[in-house]
């Protein structure tokens, strides 16, 4: 087998937990400071009305229920494997302290769920949280999930992030002090960014430590913010080949010591309006892996 340029996300779950392992999407039920008025009620402006997590379970039920649900959906494709409670939609953290334990711990008492990932916002990461993330982790492995998406200041105004790149460092720090691993968001392809923006970013997260990395393509989605802006302005979108060229810059800076978590997301089809390239993911995939291939013989 061809070995790559780069640790994937596969490799360091088959290392870790000694076989295939998957991700399971929850809906826990959670809202977002950004949206309930606390710190606004736009969210960012590329956020899907589901909290970025369109393909999550249904928060309706229960989250024992939804893990169920999407083993059973995904017993078609991998059967015999792992799995990882991944907390998606919205903001994971942002709760009473009691409600996200017993939600946490529902989750991690499910057969097979051997580690769980929590998407959050590195503002909603408090002392509470923390000795809350310590304690979990002495019974499982633990990600967090970070999403600081750019460390350009002035895009992350105009995404409406509502905080400072500062905060983000503080969360890395404060969860790296207690062994949790901290996988971080960055969106490739936001409005006026650079080439070198999108660099400067990723070294960002590099060197804060982040023990993983999510590359993201922008996706103009119906009913955003960002939806508006693109109508109003037409920012430029990227084409799929310098996507891909973006990623293999990219993938060049990123340490072997931090995990690719991925190289771009789902965007709900019904709801995409640009890229219109990136409803095949397939061949996305397909386009950076052969770049990927051409840059590192």
């Amino acid at each position: 087998m061809e070995k790559l340029p780069y640790t994937s996300l596969n490799s360091f779950l088959r290392e870790t937990f000694g076989e295939k392992t998957v991700k399971l999407s929850i809906d826990a039920g959670f809202s977002c400071p950004n949206r309930d008025g606390t710190l606004s009620t736009k969210g960012c402006i590329f956020c899907s009305e589901g909290g970025s997590g369109d393909f999550a379970g249904d928060r309706r039920t229960s989250i024992k229920e939804q893990i169920n649900e999407q083993k059973k959906l995904l017993s078609k494709k991998w059967t015999g494997c792992k799995y990882i409670a991944y907390f998606q939609a919205f903001t994971n953290t942002y709760a009473p302290v009691d409600e996200l334990e017993r939600k946490y711990t529902e989750a991690i008492e499910c057969e097979d769920v051997v580690a769980i990932s929590i998407g959050t916002r590195p503002d909603c990461i408090n002392e509470e949280v923390l000795n809350l993330l310590e304690k979990i982790r002495k019974k499982i492995f633990v990600f967090v999930e970070l999403g600081l998406q750019t460390s350009n200041e002035e895009t992350a105004l105009l995404i409406n992030r509502c905080y400072k790149n500062e905060v983000y460092e503080k969360a890395v720090k404060d969860l790296k002090k207690i062994n949790i691993n901290v996988v971080t968001h960055i969106i490739v392809g936001l409005p006026y960014e650079t080439e070198e923006d999108i660099l400067n970013s990723v070294k960002f997260a590099v060197e804060n430590k982040t023990d993983g990395i999510k590359l993201q393509l922008l996706h103009v989605l119906k009913n955003t913010p960002l939806e508006k802006l693109y109508e109003e302005t037409h920012f430029p979108i990227l084409t799929k080949d310098e996507y891909a060229n973006i990623i293999v810059k990219c993938i060049s800076i990123i340490p072997s010591d931090v995990v690719i978590h991925r190289f771009t997301g789902d965007g709900n089809k019904k709801n995409l309006i640009a890229p219109l390239w990136s409803g095949n993911k397939k061949d996305v995939l397909n386009t950076i892996n052969k770049k990927i291939s051409e840059s590192f013989k």
